[in-house]
Order: structure tokens, then sequence, then C-alpha cells
């Protein structure tokens, strides 16, 4: 499964990726845009610097911009970057799968299955359709693609950016106020 984190690197490389200019973008700015703590999106985006995924510029007009074209970079190496090797689970390592059991050779399906997936998909697939479409717009929740603030999902639960502004915002932007 995909982690919260891996989740969050995605949805900040679909931003980055899917913007025409070629400044890079602070931290503060895409952690506003999707929702999320700039500590915690700071965290995040080390994972994909240190990868490879993203480079990280210092000082007042610095940011993070992407590494490398979007059509090589792949959803297995975000994950890999996030949540480090994707590891299978078998009995024992073995050259071949000739006298394994059962569950062993079915790992091995399991684990180069997921591997194959994760490897055929690119960012450049996700910036091009980063929302749902057609019918399924605003009827099919989606994970990457926050609803607009103020719209509730089926169950009435708001998206993340709307809870924090049904809350007056973030806590530094209500002291903020209050110090006023």
């Amino acid at each position: 499964m995909l982690t919260k984190t891996t989740l969050t690197a995605i949805r900040a490389l679909i931003h980055i990726g899917g913007r025409s200019g070629g400044e890079p973008l602070s931290i503060r700015h895409i952690a506003e845009y999707l929702g999320e703590s700039p500590t915690y999106l700071a965290k995040v985006a080390r994972h994909l610097v240190m990868a490879g995924i993203l480079r990280a510029h210092r000082g007042v007009m610095g940011g993070i911009e992407l590494n490398r074209p979007p059509e090589s970079i792949t959803l297995r190496a975000i994950v890999e970057a996030c949540q480090g090797a994707i590891l299978a689970d078998f009995c024992q390592e073995t050259p071949t799968l000739n006298g394994t059991c059962a569950f062993h050779v079915a790992a091995a399906e399991l684990h180069d299955a997921i591997v194959d997936v994760l490897s055929r998909w690119t960012l450049d697939e996700f910036v091009a359709r980063p929302e749902p479409c057609g019918r399924a717009c605003g009827s099919v929740p989606c994970v990457l693609y926050p609803r607009p603030a103020g719209s509730a999902d089926r169950s009435g639960a708001r998206s993340p950016r709307t809870r924090s502004a049904a809350r007056g915002g973030s806590k530094r932007a209500r002291s903020r106020r209050t110090e006023r």
C-alpha cells in the first residue's frame, strides 16, 4: 500500500510537473496548495531530493523543481524514495523458484507484478490527467485530487483545505490574526 508520504509526494510532483514556469516553487506555496503542513512537505521533498527526483535551491528565490523530465520519473522511483525498496516476502532467497513452496512462488509473482506496474507508470501520465474526468468527475473520490474548497463528498467529509479553512486556517495564521 502507498503511505501518506508517498501520496503527498505524488500530489506535489503533479503540481510541480504541471506548471509552465521555469522558476522553482517554494515549499510553503506547494504546502498551501495541497493543504499540508510546510514542515511535513519539506520532509517529503527531502526524500525526493535525496532520490534525485527533485532539485532544491536555497535562498530567497529558492524552492524545488523537477530534477529530470516527468516522463523519466516512474511511480516506482517515487514509491522507493518515500517508502524504501520494494521487497518480496519470500521464505528464503533462491536463484530459481524450482523446489520452493507454493507461497514462495505466489510471493515472487506478486512482487514482480507490483514492480512491473510501478515501473510502467510515469509522472507525465499523472500530470496529463491529474483529476477525475468525464462521468467520474465529482462522483468518484480521488486521493490525489482534493475537492474544491467548500465541497463535501457523499459522507459529508470535507477536503483537507476545507477543514483547515472551516477551523479558521492554520494555527500560525490564527495566531498572526490575534497578534494584530
